[in-house]
This record gives C-alpha cells, structure tokens and sequence, in this order.
C-alpha cells in the first residue's frame, strides 16, 4: 500500500477530501487522486507523538517495556514517543545509561521511539554533553521528590551550574514543577483522594514554575513544563509567554478528564503528581489549550504492578496513570463536548510534542517531505474502555468502564499498518529516533 484516500483529511489545520502518497515510507504528495485504500468519511490525522512515556526498560520491566509500551502506543494511533529518563535502572544521565537502554529497545519497538536524558545533582556538563552528541532529545529533571532514589531532585542553583551546554544547542529542559518546600506529609483518611491533593497545594506548581520563569529569563533556557495541573500554573506559564520567554507547557490527558474531588474512596487508580483538581482547575487547563498557552496534550503513561498501584492507600500507592492506548479518545472524548473540532487535535497531540522532541521536520504533519505516519479513526464511534483489552503491561487504569469516542481503525508508521482495522497488531517496525 503506498497510498490512502478520506474525505476527511487533516492537512494545513483544515479536513479536506483528498490522496496522500507515499514512497520508501515518506510522504510524497497530497492529490485527489485514487488511492490503493479508501477509507471513506473516516479522519485521517498525523500519527500522534508522545513524549511523556515511561518505559522503565530496563530495571524495571515487570512495570512496563518496551514491547508492551509501543504495543499500546501503536494501538493508540501513537506512532512516535520519547522514553522518559527515569524508572528504568539505571536512568539515563549517562552516555552509558543510554547505551543500556538502546541496547533494550533493539528490535523490540512496535513505533518510533527517542530517549530524553536526565539531569540530577552528580551530572555535570561533560556527561550532558555527551548525551546531547548521542542524540538525545532533551533532559528531565525533577524539582521535588521523583518517587525513586536513582533519581533525585535538583535546585535551582544546581542547575544554573550544568545548562551551558542546553544553552548552546537550544536544547529543552523540561522539568517536573513543584516546589519541595510547598509539598506537606499527607494527614488525614489515606483512603480519601483529597488526603493526597492537600499534600501536594496547586501553590507547589505555582511557586514552581515562577521559580523557572526566571531562570530562563536570567540564562535564556528553553524550558518545558511537564504535567501542568492548575490554574495558578497556567496563568504563570501564560505571564512568562507574554513577555517573549522561551517556555512551553504540556498537560495530560487525566487533568482534562477527570475531577479530583470525585474520586472514589480507595481508588488509587487515579493517583497521579501533580494530584487531580476541581473543575476551576480543569476548565482552566482548557482554556490554556484552546488559547495556545497550553501546547500539548502528552499521556505520562507511568504503568505499574497492580499490588504497587492499588494498595487503597493514597499514602503508599505508586502515582502514576496508564494511558499511552487511550490519548486520542480521552482527549477527543472532552473535546468535542466543548465543540472542538479534530483538526484541533492535531497540535496538542502531534505536532507541537514533535517540535518539542526535535523531530517536526519529520515527524507531526501530514506534508510532503514527512514520514508516512497517519491515525484514521472515526470521530462519531463509541466504546466502553475494558482494562484487560488494552496492550501495556498491568490493566490497572481509571479509564476502565468509561464511555469514550473517538475508534482508531487504521495506524501507519512510515508507509506500513502496524494496526489493522481488525485490530490485529503487526510489532517490530519501529525505530530509535534523534533530533
């Protein structure tokens, strides 16, 4: 197949009834011409990139892996993601940590897969340098607690010390936004969701991200803040964009969908840092989307064992949401109930985490020049999310039971359908990606 054909394909922000070609996996034309498949009114999009994944692989493979990862990413309409630094052992702060982990994803990647690096308080500029030549895409870090002792947290002080080599490449740093000293030992019913929010105040985020809006402002830094979750973040984030600063900002599929005051009790499927919010949150997150301040919309899918994730104790639980199968739905789900329309999708879900990873000149788009990767899937169908149908490793997710739209039929990736419309998974074509 080297060709598809809808009447509804996103391309130039617009749906169009059009043909996209393609030849040795990248796309050559866009026509009105034939095509070797028509799939009819279906929307056929750019194939979603995800560059808030942890793969934890290796070191922590009965969590996540790579097989199981890009398995859920493919069936998702996800054809790229970007391995995040941490839950694998060892984490990837080093030129040989990287190695590691390339060395674990070698022929097991269902999708396109790139690697951020880390940065934590023993990093210096020689080893962040030598990650940058090794193509990674970026560095994470952590200003509070990661939840793993490999990865601790850094200060502002520490970082200012090891960014001239970000600097110099216009590399991002995207960060992990809450302020240690805001952040409280949970009190109170460990069963109850709120225990968990009052230990984590939207204040944290807030202090946080001014805290980094004048690093950049005083060293240049690109910065991406990871996992945005409150108003007050929002309107800091929308400040430093005012005055021409280079920050960009990303939320998650769960703070869009999701009240943090309706958490059942014990139900620590939906624990997650930052925590969920109320709806004056949420419906700030929205209006951060549609207004541009927001750029993306990425799944931090952070799976793990059922007896770490659901213990009924939002003390104790692990924080973290499986969603990487689910993104498009969960966020088209919401979307159109606001009167968005799918081409609206496109830059929250494909191209600008494409631009944010350094790979837009191939990644994201639906042009010419670009790699053949495309989701078609049909806006109007509705399912019931069932926890066992879905590809990662451990069925433990909040989606479970939910109603949402939004089917994925077909993924392509680079030319070829690693998921057919029968749901029938073709694994091993994906490739490690660079900037």
């Amino acid at each position: 197949m080297n060709s598809i054909r809808s009447t509804r394909v996103i391309h130039g922000g617009e749906e169009h009834t059009a043909t996209v070609r393609w030849d040795g996996g990248v796309i050559t034309s866009i026509d009105n011409g034939p095509a070797d498949l028509d799939v009819g009114g279906l929307v056929i999009s750019p194939g979603l990139v995800d560059t808030h994944v942890h793969v934890n692989e290796p070191g922590r493979t009965e969590w996540e892996g790579y097989v199981s990862a890009t398995a859920a990413a493919a069936a998702g309409g996800t054809t790229t993601i970007v391995d995040m630094p941490l839950n694998s052992i060892p984490p990837t702060v080093d030129r040989a940590a990287l190695a590691v982990k390339k060395k674990a994803a070698r022929n097991e990647l269902s999708v396109d897969t790139g690697f951020w690096g880390g940065i934590v308080p023993a990093s210096n500029t020689i080893a962040i340098s030598e990650l940058i030549g090794d193509g990674v895409c970026g560095f994470k870090v952590f200003l509070a607690d990661s939840g793993v002792p490999e990865f601790p947290p850094v200060t502002i002080d520490q970082l200012k010390n090891v960014l001239a080599p970000l600097i110099e490449g216009d590399i991002p740093l995207l960060v992990h936004a809450e302020d240690p000293d805001l952040l409280r030992d949970p009190s109170g019913d460990p069963t109850s969701h709120l225990t968990h929010m009052r230990s984590r105040p939207p204040e944290a985020e807030t202090v946080a991200i001014r805290a980094l809006v004048e690093l950049s402002r005083d060293t240049g830094i690109r910065t991406h803040i990871l996992h945005l979750a409150s108003r007050g973040g929002v309107e800091a984030v929308s400040a430093a964009r005012r005055s021409g600063l280079p920050i960009s900002a990303e939320t998650c599929p769960h703070y869009l969908f999701f009240d943090g005051e309706d958490v059942p009790s014990g139900a620590t499927e939906y624990k997650c840092a930052p925590p969920l919010r109320g709806t004056d949150h949420i419906e700030a997150l929205w209006r951060g989307l549609d207004t541009g301040v927001i750029d993306m919309v990425v799944s931090d899918h952070s799976p793990s064992p059922s007896d770490v994730k659901t213990p009924g104790d939002f003390v104790s639980a692990w924080g973290g949401i499986s969603s990487l199968q689910l993104r498009l739905p969960i966020v088209w789900t919401r979307a159109r109930e606001r009167g968005n329309r799918p081409a609206d999708l496109v830059p929250w879900l494909s191209q600008s985490p494409a631009r944010l990873a350094g790979i837009d000149n191939r990644k994201g788009s639906i042009e010419p020049g670009a790699d053949a990767d495309l989701v078609v899937w049909d806006p109007d169908a509705s399912f019931v999310v069932d926890a066992n149908n879905l590809y990662h490793r451990h069925p433990v997710t909040p989606y479970d039971g939910e109603t949402l739209f939004g089917r994925i039929h077909h993924t392509i990736l680079r030319g070829s359908r690693i998921l057919s419309d029968s749901q029938d998974m073709i694994p091993g074509r994906g490739l490690m990606l660079t900037p």
